[in-house]
């Protein structure tokens, strides 16, 4: 049977604040294959978890007038941007911050844990993961799908992410080949040196075009991609040189959905999340990133309880756009 992982999208974030070690916990007992965090760093050299080095979006730290003055613009990746950046802060400083709900208007109902919840370090994530590992019998882990965010900005400013991630993955026992973990990054240059240091799988992120799939194979061992490059034929053109393929995100909410598949009228009322699933998992994918993991579960297992071991091509390829709203 073809063997489809449930990747958690910065935990259960369709119903908890994401990146928090309850969306994790949360995604681990709905059953998702692996967990992903986003990583950044501190002042002082620790890995954290946040969709963004900016955290203005996802804390309150914008209530914290101890941290007024830390408000400033930098160009990032070539894009300027102004709030409040983590690698102004020391560790001991962002646990004094609480996580709130990034997209309040299409999930109110996550609102209610606003300021609930902490700002996770990768350690912390890697011993929940352990935890839940030993919880099970200390037969299966639970999959670990780290992000590198912007990785050159912060080795330019002297915190590279690379060594530290590969370190708090040995600590935690994850630095075996066959352990279940993959490292991602929309940096080639980040991948590449990851390459020089470890044999765990890593995956090139891809947003708006494949491009040359033969030298991403010269690095990685799989690619991310948005929904719109998961093509039948680009599926099957990364899987001819031996690249895993796995697709970004899924999420139930309208304002996420194509058209034919939304309902209710409202950006934030769902639609028919199985069904969109369902499509790609028709074009041969070996993954998926999902906000709501109960629903990729169930949708994954239906569908590989129902396919002989090849999957079978979807014959219909063109999916109405949808907003990009970024991973």
């Amino acid at each position: 049977m073809p063997n489809i992982l449930v990747i958690a999208h910065r935990g259960a974030s369709g119903e908890r604040p994401e990146h928090t070690i309850e969306s994790y916990r949360l995604a681990i007992e709905e059953g998702a294959d692996y967990i992903e965090p986003d990583l950044v760093m501190t002042r002082d050299g620790v890995l954290i978890a946040r969709h963004e080095n900016e955290i203005g979006a996802t804390t309150d730290v914008a209530q914290h007038p101890e941290f007024a003055a830390r408000r400033r613009t930098q160009t990032i990746d070539g894009d300027i941007m102004t709030g409040w950046f983590t690698e102004d802060f020391s560790l001991a400083e962002i646990k004094t911050l609480r996580a709130r709900e990034r997209l309040p208007e299409l999930r109110p109902q996550n609102t209610a844990f606003d300021g609930r919840f902490s700002v996770p370090t990768f350690d912390e994530i890697m011993q929940l993961a352990a935890d839940a590992k030993r919880r099970r019998g200390g037969a299966v882990k639970i999959g670990v799908y780290p992000e590198t965010k912007h990785p050159a900005h912060f080795a330019a400013i002297g915190l590279p992410l690379e060594q530290a991630v590969l370190d708090a993955l040995q600590r935690h026992d994850y630095a075996a080949e066959g352990d279940p973990v993959f490292i991602q990054s929309f940096e080639p240059h980040n991948l590449r040196q990851l390459r020089g240091m470890t044999r765990l799988p890593l995956v090139q992120l891809l947003e708006h075009e494949l491009g040359d799939l033969g030298r991403i194979a010269s690095y990685a061992d799989g690619i991310g991609i948005a929904k719109s490059l998961a093509s039948d034929e680009g599926v099957r053109a990364a899987h001819a040189v031996n690249l895993k393929v796995h697709v970004w995100t899924f999420r139930a909410e309208n304002e996420f959905l194509p058209a034919d598949l939304q309902s209710g009228g409202l950006p934030s009322a769902h639609g028919d999340l199985d069904a969109e699933i369902q499509r790609f998992l028709r074009r041969g994918i070996d993954g998926f990133f999902v906000d709501f993991p109960a629903i990729g579960v169930r949708v994954r297992d239906a569908y590989i309880s129902g396919v002989q071991p090849e999957h079978q091509p979807l014959t219909e390829t063109n999916l109405p756009g949808n907003r990009l709203q970024g991973r």
